[in-house]
């Protein structure tokens, strides 16, 4: 296991490479060229200066997340194979640069739903959150307005204005997509750029949709376990594999989440470990790592991602704002420090369990 942490760049992030350093046990971090959007081509010049610099610092990159797919290739378009050629010679570019792993989604419209970005807590701090009764009684595309304003200046993956500007022109793009036609052009991509993969050693590790249901009648594909393993079996190739988190998959309580962890074993290469508290099943809020603050049993994770030989990046996901920090919500430096630190003490404890007999 690799402990990281995701890291935007140097012209977005509020944290400093400096002191993702000085967390212990952190040794990589996940990253990403921000400014490029979907069907951009990554040059090898910039995919390398992003790799000095963080090598700079005594880091390592340890992959990518993400090299976004167009919504030509998701709603198979007639430039999906031009885009699909870009997204071949990023690959390649990457390869070339020794990165060998890609975190991705192919989610429409949302990269990802939250009705709050601001939650109080009962302790004070705030937290992402999400009801389903705000996104009942919400105009899609009034969404982003209805959380702008607590960004603290950032600009959020997946909400960027300009993408936010042209939701109805996408809610229009995706009117005859429903949930098998997503898959087959999931599927399409997939089976395209194997062959960049096996030649570079690229993991492809999907991101699962978040939250694990349909949000305004948008389709959703990769919500639960019969699911990812259609997809598996459907590109029958290592390189073909998930990034599981269990905040994503966890937004479905019907989810046993070390069992999926279980049934995915070699498949998963990258791995988002954070916790979640249910108010009802439809009203949840993020939570610090720890088991005890929220819904989810942690070392049971840990246990099964050990117990399958998980050896690729693993790295806190969204924390609270704690302690007057301001940062992109969700993505601080104090709570997801504490987090990895957590991780690495679960991870110790199931590892020396397993190698003393006890």
């Amino acid at each position: 296991m690799k402990m990281t942490l995701r890291w935007y760049g140097s012209a977005y992030d509020t944290v400093t490479l400096e002191q993702i350093r000085q967390i212990p046990g952190v040794t990589g971090v996940i990253t990403t060229l921000y400014s490029k959007q979907p069907g951009d081509l990554w040059t090898r010049e910039e995919i390398r200066a992003l790799k000095d610099e963080v090598e700079a610092s005594g880091l390592k990159i340890e992959g990518i997340e993400s090299v976004n797919v167009s919504d030509a290739i998701k709603t198979g378009s007639p430039d999906r194979d031009k885009d699909i050629e870009t997204y071949i010679k990023c690959l390649e570019n990457l390869g070339e640069e020794d990165i060998h792993l890609v975190c991705y989604n192919f989610m429409p419209v949302f990269d990802w739903t939250r009705t709050e970005l601001a939650r109080k807590r009962p302790d004070g701090s705030t937290v992402l959150a999400y009801t389903q009764e705000a996104v009942d009684n919400l105009d899609p595309e009034k969404m982003f307005d209805s959380i702008a304003g607590d960004m603290n200046g950032t600009v959020m993956p997946g909400w960027e204005p300009e993408r936010m500007a042209k939701v109805k022109e996408l809610f229009e793009l995706y009117k005859d997509i429903d949930n098998e036609k997503l898959f087959e052009n999931l599927v399409y991509f997939l089976k395209a750029i194997m062959p960049v993969c096996n030649k570079y050693d690229i993991k492809m590790a999907i991101h699962p949709d978040d939250p694990a249901w349909s949000v305004f009648g948008l389709p959703r594909i990769i919500i639960n376990k019969e699911n990812i393993l259609r997809l598996t079996h459907a590109v029958d190739d290592v390189h073909n594999g998930v990034t599981f988190c269990s905040g994503s998959y966890g937004t479905n309580l019907n989810n046993d989440l070390p069992d999926m962890i279980r049934s995915l074993k070699g498949r998963i290469h990258f791995a988002h470990v954070r916790n979640l508290k249910f108010n009802t099943p439809l009203d949840f809020e993020e939570a610090a790592h720890l088991s005890s603050d929220g819904t989810f049993d942690m070392y049971e994770i840990i246990r099964a991602l050990y117990e399958t030989g998980f050896d690729g990046p693993i790295r806190p996901d969204h924390g609270r704002m704690i302690w007057g920090e301001v940062a992109m919500p969700g993505y601080g430096l104090y709570d997801r420090a504490l987090g990895a630190a957590y991780i690495n003490g679960l991870w110790e404890a199931v590892e020396k369990a397993e190698t003393r007999g006890f």
